[in-house]
């Protein structure tokens, strides 16, 4: 898997806790947290939107 390019998460701000999204060129989008970088989440982008989504209308 070639090297992926993260790329924090605008809501972060200059929070202590970030975001930090990555796009592999297979399609999918992997999420980490910045206290443990080296666990990640892999998703596809319809699954990530759906996500966003059901979060804002809590």
């Amino acid at each position: 898997m070639p090297e992926l390019t993260w790329q924090k998460s605008s809501y972060s701000a200059e929070a202590a806790n970030c975001l930090f999204l990555a796009a592999a060129p297979t399609g999918t989008v992997h999420l980490r947290e910045s206290d443990d970088p080296g666990t990640a989440l892999t998703t596809t982008r319809p699954c990530l939107h759906d996500l966003i989504r059901s979060l804002k209308n809590s």
